[in-house]
């Protein structure tokens, strides 16, 4: 799912990759290759995010996208960018069946309509969900949920003026706008991939745990049945835990990843607000479709705790457990990242699941 803005070279046989996201307070970045039939992730890169406040200059994105690509030792030039959920608008509606074009101008010219918000100078893109297959089993509820004539589709937007900058920042950076992907969506790419079997035959909630906000997404056989965006994030717990324990920032982002039994109940009062908030998100979803979430995968830089994976896990009484989206990528990485890979992993989502746009 791209945004179409930023594909007008996609025609074009893709042998190397470059993905960034472009996180609150870390950017995290992906080099994929070609070889034979497969891809390698060959590199992968965590920096702090350039220092500003409301808005990054294009001056400042550009000159931090060639840092993103010196640190992947790569000569790439064609980069994927993944918009984040301030700037990124993601809806699941209906629409007639209607040629694409026609789509994006009917989202346009009446985004209130469809989106329930005024968004002037947006571009949109969309995202057809396959019917599904008809059933004795399901007919009454595909009956039910499809209109006559329409499609459920995915829509994203952003603004004209941000895609506009990034094209500008990417360009003085001496490299090539390739897409622009909503957040939102990289993690349901990636774990389609990484794990096949459980994306098509179960019920499971994707949890992304970001710098301020978390994501949750319900994929329901293979079908993206429910997004929410919680204004709760790693940055609050953080937070949160210094000023509980009158430590430093920086102390309470260690201990947060870390297994001290004595901080347990600190980081409770912490990450219990968010369990009850996803908690809310899947008790929504089983009432509606009477079946249940049967596990929750969960990612970002929290992901890395077992602690909070533990209290989430009470929280929502549902197994809740950390995934690797590069497992479906041939590892082709340098010493001290192919160790680290595996703890490091559940913050590429956004990126390897961006990067699949371009394959």
């Amino acid at each position: 799912m791209a945004l179409p803005f930023l594909n007008g070279s996609k025609k074009r046989k893709r042998t190397q990759i470059v993905s960034v996201d472009l996180g609150a307070r870390t950017t995290k970045a992906v080099f994929l290759e070609q070889r034979g039939e497969v891809w390698s992730l060959c590199r992968y890169a965590l920096l702090d995010a350039p220092i500003f406040e409301k808005k990054i200059s294009s001056e400042l994105l550009a000159e931090h996208l060639k840092t993103v690509v010196e640190a992947l030792e790569t000569d790439a030039k064609y980069i994927t960018l993944s918009v984040g959920l301030d700037d990124a608008v993601v809806r699941q509606v209906d629409l007639p069946n209607i040629p694409m074009d026609e789509m994006r101008m009917v989202l346009k010219n009446n985004t209130k309509g469809y989106l329930q918000q005024d968004l002037p100078g947006h571009v949109f893109d969309c995202h057809i969900f396959p019917p599904k297959p008809v059933t004795p089993g399901n007919l009454a509820e595909i009956s039910k949920t499809s209109g006559v004539g329409k499609s459920k589709v995915l829509v994203t937007g952003a603004k004209q003026q941000l895609v506009s900058d990034y094209q500008a920042a990417i360009k003085s950076a001496g490299l090539v706008a390739d897409y622009m992907v909503p957040g939102l969506v990289g993690p349901i790419n990636a774990f389609e991939m990484a794990l096949p079997e459980v994306f098509a035959n179960e019920v499971v909630a994707l949890v992304d745990i970001g710098f301020k906000h978390t994501v949750i997404c319900v994929l329901d056989h293979g079908e993206l049945a429910l997004t929410r965006v919680v204004n709760i994030g790693g940055d609050n717990v953080t937070r949160g835990l210094a000023e509980a324990m009158s430590i430093s920032y920086a102390e309470a982002e260690g201990i947060k990843v870390g297994m001290a039994p004595e901080v347990q109940s600190s980081l409770e009062m912490q990450v219990t607000p968010l369990g009850r908030e996803l908690r809310a998100s899947l008790d929504f979803f089983e009432h509606q479709q009477d079946r249940p979430v049967t596990q929750v995968y969960v990612s970002g830089g929290s992901a890395r705790s077992e602690m909070i994976l533990e209290i989430l896990h009470a929280e929502l009484i549902v197994e809740c457990k950390t995934w690797n989206p590069s497992r479906f990528l041939q590892l082709s990485l340098p010493g001290q990242q192919a160790v680290e890979i595996e703890q490091i992993g559940p913050q590429l989502a956004v990126a390897v699941g961006a990067a699949l746009v371009a394959l």
